[in-house]
């Protein structure tokens, strides 16, 4: 039972649910111009051309640095007595002020379209617009021949289906039966298998020699169909190819010489035959409009002056930037006028100052981008020095981020963005910077070599290898083991993975 004296329920003030307390962080954040920086040095020098145009537009403080005397200012007319300016300063100012004003600002009226436009042209004189060309696609091409057969309407709508079904390589990756109920479900139109093949073998017979097929096999049969298989050696050609494509998938060449009762070198006729088909038929339709180029401007351009390495920064394209300094001077002189501001030219003010300090910040990031990658190149030049001498790959070392990281007291980090999409132009090619960068193995002598030492050995060892006879990854360990090089079965097969070089099998030839 409670007492007398004691409450029902405890009553809780504010004062105990809510508690202020002073409490100290160290936080660890990016200030603005740091991340701009992380953001320029991940871009190469094409994307850099284009990041600057960017900033050109956006930003009407900053500008291109011309080497025009008689409208910017040079270093000599900066480096003038102080006096002098400061009389020429008070004599132009107000010529300035009315010339740049915050007025021009303020103003909302319309420029009549007539003052925007220029009729610099005589009635004489010759324009011509440039033509230019519309590509068509694989697809476009494949309906126009459509176009030309006698199909009714239905047969139309069913030719259609199926070429928009087939991919860019030239072949109908979806089954029959499931295009049949695509046309049910989503065309409403009833069509039977039987159908749909008479308007696949009419599509198979379109250009090019191959489109249209569900398999490698049907690809390559219906462009061998195309010749007169009753003549040698095609006859060969499509027995192979019919009956054992996959022994000859699998190069078991003895299988089907023993099969055929065939000799070595008719065999080895027929397979030059077939070589030259073409696997994807879609990517024989080259359209140049629709065609990636993909294209490398280099960031660092090497030179080799005898024993002298001279590195530079491929800036061809990249201006030089500079504060307009007519924004400067309207800055200044709002600061020197003493007089009340209106709450629009506060905010125009407001407005140049930020983009003042925006065209700052990109100048001093560029400049410390150019730094930081002429820094690293550098290190990585007198890290691979003997590379860079002779253009020998088994000279190159091997190379982490942490070794470039240490030389140049930079963060692995950063390490890492410089290398990331740049490229250097030597006497021996252009090279992802990337490239550079590799792992190490030692050798019986205990030396440290670089992967990619391992890797070029291996190419050439394959590359001398009796083709009839291929080397397997035992006997490459074998030879590399024999070399030198402590190195095991798996790390070969490794690799020649990454090398994209087939196994033995898959590289036997007659």
């Amino acid at each position: 039972m409670l007492s007398d004296n004691q409450p029902l329920y405890e009553e809780k003030t504010n004062t105990d649910m809510l508690k202020q307390k002073l409490q100290q962080k160290l936080l660890q954040k990016l200030s603005p111009q740091q991340i701009q920086i992380i953001k320029l040095l991940e871009i190469p020098t094409l994307q850099l051309e284009q990041r600057i145009k960017k900033e050109l537009e956006e930003n009407p403080v900053l500008e291109e640095d011309y080497d025009d005397t008689d409208e910017n200012y040079t270093e000599q007319e900066e480096a003038t007595d102080t006096n002098e300016q400061n009389i020429e300063e008070e004599t132009n100012r107000q010529d300035e002020q009315d010339e740049f004003s915050l007025d021009d600002y303020l103003e909302d009226d319309d420029i009549p379209e007539y003052r925007l436009s220029l009729t610099n042209y005589s009635p004489d004189e010759k324009r011509e617009d440039i033509p230019f060309s519309v590509g068509s696609t694989f697809h476009d091409y494949l309906l126009s021949q459509a176009g030309l057969q006698n199909f009714n309407e239905k047969e139309k709508l069913l030719a259609e289906y199926i070429i928009g079904n087939i991919g860019e390589d030239g072949y109908l990756r979806r089954d029959i039966e499931n295009i049949v109920d695509d046309l049910a479900f989503t065309q409403n139109i009833t069509a039977s298998e039987e159908e749909l093949m008479d308007i696949l073998r009419v599509i198979q017979q379109f250009d090019p020699p191959g489109v249209g097929a569900r398999s490698l096999q049907e690809c390559l049969l219906l462009q061998i169909e195309r010749k007169d298989i009753t003549e040698h050696p095609f006859t060969l050609v499509y027995k192979i190819l019919k009956h054992h494509f996959n022994e000859f998938t699998r190069k078991h060449y003895n299988k089907i010489l023993e099969k055929l009762n065939i000799t070595e070198e008719e065999l080895k006729e027929a397979i030059d035959e077939i070589l030259k088909l073409n696997p994807k038929p879609g990517s024989s339709f080259s359209d140049p409009m629709n065609k990636p180029v993909q294209h490398i401007v280099p960031d660092f351009i090497l030179e080799i002056n005898e024993e002298d390495i001279q590195l530079s920064l491929n800036a061809r394209n990249i201006p030089d930037l500079r504060i307009n300094r007519q924004y400067a001077e309207m800055l200044k002189a709002y600061h020197e006028n003493q007089k009340k501001h209106t709450r629009e030219e506060k905010d125009t003010i407001s407005f140049v100052k930020q983009k003042l300090d925006s065209a700052k910040w990109f100048i001093d990031a560029i400049k410390q981008r150019q730094n930081t990658l002429m820094l690293v190149m550098q290190a990585i030049v007198d890290f691979q020095k003997q590379f860079f001498l002779t253009g020998d790959e088994t000279k190159l070392r091997p190379m982490i981020l942490k070794d470039i990281a240490g030389m140049t007291g930079l963060d692995i980090s950063t390490i890492s963005r410089v290398a990331n999409s740049k490229y250097v132009q030597t006497p021996y090619g252009i090279y992802q910077l990337k490239y550079f960068f590799s792992e190490g193995l030692q050798t019986n002598s205990g030396e440290e070599v670089s992967t990619r030492e391992i890797k070029t050995i291996l190419q050439e060892l394959i590359g001398k290898e009796d083709k009839r006879k291929p080397l397997t990854d035992e006997k490459l360990t074998t030879i590399l083991q024999k070399k030198g090089y402590q190195i095991a079965r798996r790390t070969v097969a490794k690799y020649r993975e990454q090398l994209n070089i087939p196994v033995a099998r898959l590289r036997k030839e007659l």
